[in-house]
């Protein structure tokens, strides 16, 4: 199997038996072409193809951003992820989340998300910060702040409690392990 299609497959695994709607097969399919794709004349017609559809449907998604196999959208509108974000393996986003970049002062530069993180409606992560793997960020949460593995993260300003298993029954149609990084 190609890199592509496991970064495809994983994408598609992650939604089971739901019936997902043909733009989102498409924006699953160019995002990962987009970034797997070495012939420049197809990599750019693929990207003009993967922006029309985020401008249709308000997934401001940048093609840049590193984003690992089993990528889950619940709702995909009004979702903004900066371009040097990096997120891990089985990330599921609500409607309405900001993945962004601080420009000055100490946090400057974009979130690194682990893996099997859960991010709830209208939450926001901004800075150069570090979420860990299996974290569930509360809906509407600002997060500015670092986030060690197994949190769940609520309020604004965000606080977080240790919480062994805080995805399960989140995180649901999980992909089998890699064994690679899982970024593009």
């Amino acid at each position: 199997m190609n890199e592509f299609q496991s970064y495809y497959r994983g994408d598609l695994a992650r939604y089971g038996h739901i019936r997902l709607d043909w733009w989102m097969r498409r924006f699953h399919f160019y995002h990962r072409k987009v970034n797997t794709c070495r012939n420049p004349f197809l990599r750019k017609l693929y990207l003009v193809r993967y922006v029309m559809l985020s401008r249709k449907h308000g997934v401001e998604i940048s093609w840049r951003a590193r984003i690992g196999r089993g990528f889950f959208i619940d709702h995909p509108y009004g979702i903004s992820i900066n371009s040097d974000a990096v997120l891990g393996e089985n990330v599921n986003l609500s409607k309405g989340v900001t993945i962004g970049k601080e420009n000055r002062g100490v946090r400057k530069g974009a979130p690194t998300i682990g893996s099997r993180v859960w991010i709830g409606v209208n939450a926001t992560i901004v800075g150069n910060i570090t979420i860990g793997d299996d974290v569930l960020i509360a809906p509407n949460a600002f997060v500015n702040r670092s986030i060690p593995a197994h949190s769940v993260v609520v309020g604004n300003p965000c606080s977080w409690v240790h919480r062994d298993g805080a995805t399960e029954g989140y995180i649901n149609s999980r992909i089998p392990e890699s064994g690679t990084d899982g970024l593009c």
